[in-house]
């Protein structure tokens, strides 16, 4: 293998849990280095749906060591409900790590991420309200908690007096909310230190131990390009870096240590929460998008938003992250239609522009060019080579290619492993090539 980033190349929910949990057969270790709760994916094996946060789905291969690292935000009553979880599906947790220095997520995090969100109105972001944007913050403010803190009695107390000070008078004064009690917090999260212990561990150190022993690593990313809190669509964004160079910091690594980036993209678009959208469809073909991608929320249960792709966000996605392929997810979906367009550029004030704009006041205004491409009208759900998908669904993939100068190496047409089409190794096959016949 090499060591990967994956990557969303959209605004999240592509599908990157079953192209990750694809590429952890071959990896030695799986780390998450950004994100919380906020987000998750859903695996399908033998028949068994998994829904996970915060774990890597490569924890499904008993010899894989997985790692929550330090640039996420952890809320350890959520991760340890998912360990119950997969104890419960008999899936071995041994090779589970958590990075001694990821921030806590803690109570008064999700009620004042409630709290900001009601008060904003009409002009609501949209946040799932697990607490992420307010974790982070204390994280930028030196006044956060991190998982090593949970260990030591003293050093919570020290940590947490004068943060909760400030956030239950904040909690009162501004919000009306009951405040919290200092002994309680105290009691409930060093009961978690206690139980997360076996699995905490200095993170960089493992990962770079890893990397001198030649151990193939792979870096997952949460959430997806346009969510980024530097380079998305602001603010209707995240408040972590979900992007290829996020990796790096949030794991701990120098970048000379990453070989390979790979973009994960529906064959369509969606995107929850608030936001400009220009290709969001209405009506029939949204529901149809909808209804059958099975498009709600892992972490939310909300309905996404649908539209046709997007390839002026597919190219900005190719250069923010430096993608050398492409994973297309959800091909499936788009069985049942005539027609399929995508959009190949914006018009903006009555020019017509192929680059995504950096105001979110242009971005709002942006009307989408499209060019319409025939449908296959037929099942792709059985194609397991990519000779065995229709002439239409092949011209579909190398359009998505061509326009955004990049190869599709994966195509999923279904939940399921086995609803898989690998076109080309995406580890090790050419770089920047297009898609073949």
């Amino acid at each position: 293998m090499a060591n990967v980033v994956v990557i969303g190349a959209q605004w999240g929910d592509e599908g990157k849990g079953k192209i990750t949990d694809l590429l952890s057969r071959s990896a030695d270790v799986v780390v998450r280095y950004q994100g919380g709760v906020n987000a998750g994916h859903t695996i399908v094996v033998d028949e068994k749906v998994l829904k996970l946060h915060l774990i890597p789905s490569g924890i499904l291969y008993p010899d894989t060591t997985c790692l929550i690292g330090s640039g996420t935000v952890v809320d350890p009553n959520v991760l340890l409900n998912e360990i119950a979880m997969l104890r419960e599906n008999s899936i071995d947790i041994s090779g589970l790590q958590l990075a001694s220095t990821a921030h806590v997520t803690m109570p008064y995090h999700c009620l004042i991420d409630f709290a900001m969100e009601e008060r904003r109105g009409n002009k609501k972001i949209g946040t799932t309200g697990r607490g992420i944007g307010p974790t982070y913050a204390d994280k930028a403010q030196r006044s956060g908690i991190r998982v090593i803190d949970l260990l030591d009695e003293k050093k919570l107390k020290d940590s947490l007096h004068i943060p909760l000070l400030e956030k239950n008078e904040i909690l009162e004064k501004i919000y009306g909310k009951q405040i919290l009690n200092e002994e309680d917090i105290v009691e409930q999260y060093l009961n978690f230190g206690k139980l997360l212990k076996p699995h905490i561990v200095d993170c960089t150190r493992v990962i770079n131990q890893a990397s001198r022993n030649k151990k193939n690593i792979l870096f997952e990313g949460a959430q997806g390009t346009l969510l980024d809190l530097d380079h998305g669509t602001y603010p209707f964004v995240t408040s972590s870096n979900p992007v290829s160079g996020g990796a790096c910091i949030g794991a701990g690594v120098g970048p000379t240590l990453i070989d390979r980036v790979i973009g994960v993209a529906k064959a369509y678009t969606t995107r929850v929460g608030e936001g400009p959208f220009p290709t969001e469809l209405e009506g029939n073909l949204n529901d149809q998008l909808c209804n059958r991608g099975g498009e709600f929320g892992t972490t939310t249960g909300r309905r996404r938003r649908c539209g046709w792709f997007d390839g002026v966000i597919g190219k900005y996605a190719v250069e923010v992250n430096g993608l050398d392929c492409l994973a297309i997810t959800k091909l499936d979906v788009l069985d049942e239609m005539e027609e399929i367009k995508v959009c190949t550029s914006y018009e903006l004030n009555g020019e017509r522009i192929d680059y995504f704009p950096s105001s979110a006041e242009s971005f709002s205004k942006c009307k989408p060019i499209f060019e319409t491409l025939p449908g296959w009208k037929t099942t792709t759900a059985d194609c397991r080579n990519l000779g065995d998908l229709p002439k239409e669904a092949k011209s579909y993939l190398r359009f998505l290619a061509e326009l955004m100068e990049v190869p599709i190496a994966i195509v999923s047409l279904g939940a399921s492993r086995e609803q898989t089409i690998v076109v080309e190794d995406p580890i090790h096959g050419p770089k920047r090539a297009l898609l073949s016949s």
